[in-house]
């Protein structure tokens, strides 16, 4: 290695030293000597979604919402409620693969349509509003094993909920950081 590559490197290596200082982790504990992203997170309540009881809709917007609290808390309790979080989801299932012989569906697309709104509970101002969705598919196998097309729908759902969770979570991290 000649001397001038040696240089270079520590031309590089110093000013990569330089600006180390500028980033900032998204999810430290405290940012700049104020409240980090952490725990604004966990001053969010997400209220009970509003689905149709008895329905499969009812059982994605039930794990929607406790992966929402899991991903804002980390687990733990929650702070003072600062902000609520309200979502409508509206669920479809299409076709993709349709066996030709029997017309029965071989594969399908299981999707969730979610709107969000973050509202601060002093003002009562609306400080969020966004819309995510999600497409996730699913095998049906054959006739004779009519109960796995039904557990391959609800980890569909399943999948489909962690997606929702995360989609909105990552966009009110983006919030709490930027503050837009």
């Amino acid at each position: 290695m000649s001397w001038f590559n040696l240089i270079r490197l520590a031309a590089v290596a110093g000013l990569a030293g330089l600006t180390a200082g500028c980033f900032q982790p998204l999810y430290s504990t405290n940012a700049a000597g104020g409240p980090g992203i952490v725990d604004k997170m966990s001053a969010v309540e997400v209220a009970p979604i509003n689905t149709p009881n008895g329905t499969r809709l009812s059982r994605v917007g039930g794990e929607v919402r406790n992966e929402l609290i899991y991903e804002l808390t980390g687990g733990g309790g929650a702070a003072t409620t600062a902000y609520r979080l309200d979502i409508r989801l509206n669920a479809s299932t299409r076709s993709v693969i349709v066996d030709i012989d029997t017309a029965r569906p071989d594969l399908q697309n299981y999707g969730i349509d979610a709107i969000y709104t973050l509202i601060e509970v002093g003002t009562g101002r609306k400080v969020v509003n966004g819309a995510t969705f999600t497409r996730v598919s699913y095998n049906i196998p054959g006739q004779e094993q009519r109960f796995i097309g039904d557990r391959g729908l609800r980890d569909a759902e399943n999948r489909a909920a962690k997606v929702i969770a995360d989609n909105i979570r990552n966009r009110l991290a983006s919030y709490f950081t930027a503050g837009t």
